[in-house]
């Protein structure tokens, strides 16, 4: 004797064999890159002649100069604007 399903017992095994799949698909799949852990911060050593906006050209990726440059002042500490030759500065990471 066969079984018979209801359209409401169709709906159920559906949505089991769905679940199923979506917990066989979690398992096989690869984590992301969120799950690696961060490298060392990026770094510059100022040259001769460097200024805060140039290296924030540089280095500025699609956020722009001007917010690379307050950025980059955040993770230093840095007061002003003046910077030193030989002086290293951590640099924000792009994405």
């Amino acid at each position: 004797m066969p079984i018979r399903l209801t359209r409401r017992g169709r709906v159920v095994v559906f949505c089991f064999l769905l679940a199923v799949a979506g917990g066989l698909l979690v398992l096989v799949s690869t984590p992301g890159r969120a799950a690696d852990p961060p490298g060392p911060a990026p770094t510059v050593i100022v040259q001769p002649g460097d200024t805060l906006w140039g290296i924030a050209g540089r280095h500025a990726g699609s956020r722009g100069r001007d917010a690379t440059v307050e950025d980059i002042r955040r993770l230093n500490d840095l007061d002003g604007y003046g910077i030193d030759a030989g002086q290293r500065l951590i640099l924000p990471r792009t994405r």
